[in-house]
């Protein structure tokens, strides 16, 4: 008698075929080829886009100058940050967490959450959202920016006030509300 597992391990045949029109990704956070958009003060690049993984993930490399931020908002995906450089607070349903370099942060779809920049300095991360569609909201919210180290603009309170109705006006299409904690 054997003490192998009784389940049995998927035949090949279960995995689907490869899809030639998917092509390999390569990303440079520096690179001309990568859009780059200043969002709630900081610079979000995005390196991965829901367009290059069929819909299923994207990634977006976040600079967050020193008490920067997003207001508490809640979503119905999931989204991973992975802390490069500095110090962030991370409030999750209420509760703050101070997170720093070298540390991932999971936020599980639906729950009400928001991240401040409490290093002093600029914070760096990764934030990975599955399935993707943030990066279609950064990309229509954002102020375009030359690279990923070029300072954010300074819109007009016109501006902001126009981007504030497109924010609003968004939010339902990408699943997400402004909530208070």
């Amino acid at each position: 008698m054997t003490n192998a597992p009784s389940a049995k391990s998927p035949s090949a045949s279960t995995i689907p075929a490869d899809d030639p029109g998917r092509l390999l990704t390569v990303a440079d956070p520096d690179g001309s080829d990568v859009p780059h958009v200043s969002v709630a003060g900081g610079t979000y690049t995005i390196l991965v886009s829901g367009a290059q993984t069929a819909g299923r993930y994207c990634l977006v490399d976040m600079l967050v100058p020193a008490g920067g931020g997003p207001p508490p908002h809640r979503h119905d995906f999931e989204e991973m940050f992975t802390l490069l450089e500095g110090e962030l607070e991370f409030t999750f349903r209420g509760k703050s967490h101070t997170v720093s370099a070298g540390a991932t942060v999971n936020v599980p779809a639906n729950a009400p959450h928001a991240f401040k920049n409490v290093s002093g300095k600029t914070a760096r991360m990764l934030c990975m959202c599955t399935p993707a569609g943030q990066d279609e909201f950064f990309l229509a919210v954002g102020f375009p920016v030359e690279s990923r180290t070029s300072p954010p603009p300074k819109p007009t309170p016109e501006e902001m006030a126009e981007k504030g109705k497109l924010i609003a006006a968004l939010l339902p299409k990408y699943c997400t509300e402004m909530v208070k904690m």
